[in-house]
């Protein structure tokens, strides 16, 4: 056989180059796979750790959000206690009494009735205004008076509306209003 042959004369060649090619599938089998497969394997962790890591860092993106939320609606509300609700119930009636008055003025509308009446929540740090009155004038003036109220920027609620003809024809509406405002319940009390 030629190989035979080959093997006796090459000898000395083959047998360093077939044990380094033993020794390369014997490294490989029992080095460098084994390698290879914990370098997978940490890859795959690293990866699985870099998308939980990007998760945390959304949720505590979200958290700090929520905070600064909270503290804008917290500061939003601190100045609406302070800068557009009456502090005092006293005040409270000075503010809507002159404010509904002016307005009745502007819109050309006569007062014949005005009251209030105070109410506060047990568990409220707020008190309630309640004022009701009445008004006559034209449908027009009655109209725009509401809209300012609505839209005003003082803490004025409507509760309810109650509109009339009077008998005779041409005989100014009557306007029955109910509103609210609110004010610190602490603070000088009715």
């Amino acid at each position: 056989l030629p190989l035979r042959r080959i093997y006796d004369e090459k000898r000395r060649l083959l047998i360093p180059v077939l044990a380094g090619i033993a020794l390369n599938v014997v490294l490989f089998v029992g080095v460098v796979y084994p390698l290879r497969a914990r370098v997978r394997s940490t890859e795959v962790r690293a990866e699985a750790a870099a998308q939980r890591l990007q998760a945390a860092e959304r949720e505590d993106e979200e958290a700090r959000n929520i905070a600064q939320g909270r503290d804008r609606t917290s500061l939003a509300l601190t100045s609406f206690y302070k800068d557009v609700l009456p502090s005092t119930h006293a005040q409270a009636r000075q503010v809507t009494f002159l404010r509904l008055t002016q307005l009745a003025e502007q819109h050309n509308l006569e007062q014949s009735r005005r009251s209030t009446d105070p109410k506060q929540d047990r568990e409220s740090t707020l008190a309630r205004l309640q004022i009701s009155m009445t008004l006559q004038g034209n449908y027009d003036d009655i109209r725009r008076f509401i809209y300012q109220v609505e839209s005003g920027s003082d803490f004025i609620v409507i509760d309810s509306i109650s509109l009339r003809q009077g008998e005779e024809a041409g005989s100014p509406l009557t306007l029955a209003l109910n509103l609210s405002t609110y004010y610190q319940a602490g603070s000088n009390g009715p």
